[in-house]
């Protein structure tokens, strides 16, 4: 058996180790914005509830009758628009930094389409 493959299996595993090691705080700074940060969390999650509030307020827009199903709408909706503009109005830096403004972005236009639907329904309930 020769013993070149293991030398040039090891030759690239150390050169690999050596250039690879020194990561700079820009390199770290960067990839820490592409995960998960507790302000797209938040606003990840106001958008989603502004979007559970929108399929509410679209069914009690849809189908006449108890007035539960728009107060849900509203209720929801308003609480996905808050939290969207405290994220939007607290946010540091634009899309792509962290700080969840495209998500409070969006949490702020359904939770006001869901306000409107809500209330649209329950007026219409009342006739």
């Amino acid at each position: 058996m020769s013993i070149r493959p293991l030398t040039a299996a090891a030759v690239s595993t150390a050169l690999t180790l050596v250039l690879a090691a020194p990561a700079t705080a820009a390199t770290t700074t960067l990839a820490d914005s592409y995960g998960m940060t507790t302000d797209r969390l938040v606003a990840t999650s106001a958008a989603f509830l502004g979007l559970a509030a929108v399929i509410v307020g679209c069914w009690a827009v849809s189908r006449a009758g108890s007035p539960a199903r728009s107060f849900v709408a509203i209720g929801a909706g308003a609480v996905a628009a808050i939290v969207g503009a405290i994220g939007f109005a607290t946010a540091d830096g634009g899309p792509g930094t962290g700080n969840g403004i495209v998500g409070a972005a969006i949490a702020i236009v359904l939770g006001l389409a869901a306000v409107a639907l809500g209330t649209r329904a329950h007026l219409r309930a009342h006739r």
